[in-house]
């Protein structure tokens, strides 16, 4: 059922639970990697060769958190679905040795749910990831991974997304045949995240007019998905852009009057953005370096694996956008013009 705006408001008090109860979401997660490590098996006996993601709003960034996953841990090419071409175009094309990953926290989105239907008569092997197992999306797809995150409440999704990004990362890991004790202190990871001080840079950013997010490789979704729930709590004009594509062009965007949140994963992705750091500090614009404190003042998060960097950065990040909510006088429960359930064609 689609949730519809209310008139009373909770302050915030929705998005705020639910930030604070992904670190129990993600170790509920953990207890059953057991069915995740069933359903690598399947994909194990099938001849995948290629990947395709297919997703909406928070869970297209968690689409393009596996992409990078797929393509650098199990060395398979990925791509990013284009589910117009199928629902509206009703294009066709043989999808054996795909596999389709659908991913949506309510299993709701017809697009999403006609195109799974039409991959899955082309040929390739289906896998959709949900919160809502007896949603159509689940139905229509021959695998299901659950997230178990309980009903999320609140129109920004926070504890979904993090779920979503650790069960693709189990999902690969076990693909992967991979041995990775860090797993387990994952969710203390996430907790001490979650008790970062942001309330220096609320208070900087709680009259930004404009604001872009930057990353590079794992925290380029970071980046996407901050941008939009900037956009969707604060109402803010918020962009997300590579690090490498900014300075293709939009970097003409930036100056005294621009904020810039960029995300550092450290590793790979953190060297990467070093260029990208000294162009926009030559522009003179408002710059907050999440992640790597090397990299400048801002906020400093826990250190963990890049590849996983992306369940640690953003939760400072919700907490950002929930802030900066509460500081303009909105109530980020009750997002304009939004619902939690969003019905594309």
């Amino acid at each position: 059922m689609t949730a519809t705006a209310s008139t009373t408001t909770t302050g915030g008090a929705l998005m705020r639970a639910e930030i604070d109860q992904q670190p129990a979401v993600l170790q509920s997660l953990l207890h059953r990697r057991t069915i995740i490590d069933g359903i690598s098996r399947e994909i194990q006996r099938r001849d995948v060769r290629f990947v395709l993601l297919a997703a909406r709003g928070s869970s297209d960034h968690a689409a393009l958190y596996a992409k990078y996953l797929v393509e650098t841990v199990l060395g398979l090419p990925c791509g990013l679905a284009s589910m117009s071409s199928l629902t509206g175009y009703q294009a066709s094309s043989s999808m054996t040795g795909v596999l389709w990953i659908a991913i949506s926290q309510s299993g709701g989105s017809p697009d999403l749910i006609e195109a799974t239907s039409a991959a899955q008569a082309a040929g390739a092997v289906t896998l959709a990831v949900t919160n809502a197992p007896t949603s159509d999306l689940a139905r229509s797809a021959e695998l299901h991974l659950d997230l178990g995150a309980g009903e999320e409440q609140s129109v920004a999704a926070t504890k979904t997304y993090t779920a979503e990004i650790l069960a693709l990362w189990l999902l690969v890991n076990s693909w992967a045949g991979r041995q990775n004790p860090v797993a387990a202190g994952i969710p203390d990871v996430v907790a001490r995240a979650g008790d970062v001080d942001i309330s220096e840079v609320a208070d900087r950013y709680r009259y930004a007019g404009r604001i872009l997010t930057v990353g590079r490789g794992y925290s380029y979704p970071t980046a996407c998905e901050a941008a939009l729930k900037l956009m969707e709590t604060c109402h803010v004009a918020a962009s997300a852009f590579s690090g490498a594509d900014l300075l293709h062009g939009p970097v003409a965007h930036v100056d005294p009057t621009v904020s810039v949140v960029v995300i550092s994963p450290g590793g790979v992705g953190g060297r990467l953005l070093r260029p990208v750091l000294e162009v926009v500090a030559d522009r003179g614009a408002e710059v907050c370096v999440v992640g790597d404190p090397d990299l400048g003042a801002g906020i400093a998060t826990p250190c963990i694996a890049e590849e996983l960097t992306p369940l640690v950065q953003i939760v400072p990040l919700q907490r950002l956008a929930l802030e900066l909510a509460l500081a303009r006088g909105l109530d980020p429960d009750r997002p304009r013009g939004l619902t939690k359930v969003t019905r594309t064609h």
